[in-house]
């Protein structure tokens, strides 16, 4: 009897290196079963490539040949060099910070004041970081996350936690596009609406999100203070608490070189935040604020030249295999497009929306722009492919069209926390230094949350006719 029993492994959960390889895949062998196609694509006014919708029409199959996947990881990772090098950039400079000892005082002074305070804490960063994502891409918040986990951990709580707190405040702003110029605006000029409106409900949706997004995370904060053990981080958090926790019992004052340091760091994230704002900065310029938060945080902390590039160095190497996992993440669009199923997918997507009962349609265009979003993870991208066929849909199943654009706002942005390929979610996770899979444990249940707060959103406002148009 012992000897035919065999003792059964535990499932583990494969490496995110596999998972992404493993999707890669899966997209090259439906290259050779889904038949290319693709839709006519005029200029339009605003001088951008949209589709025309009821031109579409399948060519000649140019599968992917799985051997070649290699090829394709090397152009995501070329195409993703800005990224990896500005994620490499953040590690080298917050892990000179955390070397100068600041930030375990000012974290001290955080926990002391709000460590039993989670009901005020976890919603107003959310607050914070949502309405900064009203204009602009959560990646913007990858210098916010290791201050805002190592402040998250002394309180009590878990990695996870810390890195929920701008991903999904930011997730909020983005995907509910009250502000944003990259989505609401490209997909409002497309369907020849007047620009910012339908605002009003945009807000009120964000201010939705927010409270639904508030209780479920303070929940999930005090399960993980009461119990550290059901945090999917438990095992890698305790790991490194030696290493990176500090102690808060006491009451160690700010020294001048302290405060010149954060205040360094302020400045820094302030014109960061600018920056991107008002003069259109990208990955370049954030990188380059890295490398001198990095450098004169170091010398407001007294540390020698030489010092400062160790520090920097050993930051940067702690984020060697994140960074890599961004370059991956890029090979799955790149082989769909080459295959020419793209389009594909998005007109088979059309067919079964049009399946279904009227009063569901708003709500299955959103689920549709969510499974499209897995593919063209692009805000400006997705619009210019599915706003000029959902555009003419909407106009004939009784749907308005700034519903379309809510549906296609929330499709397209709240899909992004849950994809491997998605460089807002893997930038992240990259300076948090959490798994896909330990993330995926937390955030699939507030995934299910958005899609049934966005489909009750999105289907009243096509019971309301949310107008104009």
């Amino acid at each position: 009897m012992s000897e035919k029993t065999k003792t059964k492994k535990p499932f583990q959960v494969p490496h995110t290196f596999v998972i992404i390889l493993g999707i890669v895949f899966v997209a090259s062998v439906l290259t050779w079963i889904l038949p290319a196609g693709q839709f006519a694509r005029v200029e339009n006014a605003q001088g951008m490539k949209v589709v025309v919708p009821d031109q579409f029409s399948f060519i000649a199959k140019t599968p992917v040949n799985p051997l070649l996947i290699p090829n394709y990881i090397i152009d995501g990772f070329s195409s993703s060099a800005k990224l990896i090098f500005m994620t490499m950039m953040s590690g080298g400079a917050f892990n000179v910070l955390v070397e100068t000892g600041a930030l375990h005082v000012l974290i001290g002074k955080v926990v002391k004041k709000f460590g039993n305070k989670e009901a005020i804490f976890i919603p107003l960063l959310l607050l914070v970081f949502a309405a900064i994502a009203t204009t602009q891409s959560v990646t913007v918040f990858i210098g916010f996350t290791p201050v805002i986990i190592m402040m998250t951990r002394a309180m009590g709580f878990d990695s996870i936690t810390g890195a929920a707190l701008p991903l999904l405040g930011g997730a909020i702003g983005f995907s509910t596009g009250t502000l944003n110029t990259s989505t609401t605006i490209v997909a409002q000029k497309i369907a020849e609406l007047p620009l910012y409106s339908g605002i009003e409900y945009r807000f009120v949706c964000l201010f939705v999100f927010w409270v639904f997004t508030s209780l479920a995370l303070i929940r999930y904060a005090r399960k993980v203070k009461a119990n550290p053990a059901s945090s999917p981080m438990y095992d890698l958090d305790k790991l490194r608490a030696d290493a990176d926790d500090m102690d808060t019992s006491d009451d160690t004052a700010f020294t001048t070189r302290s405060l010149l340091v954060l205040l360094t760091l302020i400045i820094s994230l302030v014109v960061l935040v600018w920056g991107c704002v008002t003069r259109g900065w990208d990955l370049p310029e954030i990188s380059v604020i890295f490398i001198w938060l990095g450098v004169i945080a170091g010398a407001l902390a007294g540390f020698g030249p030489s010092t400062i590039a160790r520090h920097f160095a050993a930051g940067c190497q702690k984020l060697t295999v994140s960074a890599l996992i961004l370059g991956l993440a890029r090979a799955t669009s790149g082989v769909l497009s080459a295959a020419n199923i793209l389009d594909t997918l998005v007109y088979g997507c059309t067919i079964v929306l049009n399946a279904f009962p009227p009063a569901l349609r708003g709500m299955c265009m959103y689920w549709v722009n969510f499974i499209i979003n897995t593919l063209v993870t692009s805000g400006s991208g997705q619009a210019a492919v599915v706003m000029p066929i959902f555009t003419p849909v909407a106009d004939m199943v009784g749907i308005t069209r700034q519903t379309a654009i809510l549906a296609f706002n929330f499709g397209d942005g709240f899909c992004n926390y849950i994809l491997p390929m998605s460089t807002a979610l893997m930038g992240n996770l990259s300076v948090a230094d959490i798994p896909y899979d330990r993330w995926m444990r937390f955030m699939w249940k507030i995934t299910v949350l958005w899609l049934a707060v966005g489909s009750g959103l999105v289907f009243i406002a096509q019971m309301i006719h949310l107008g104009p148009m």
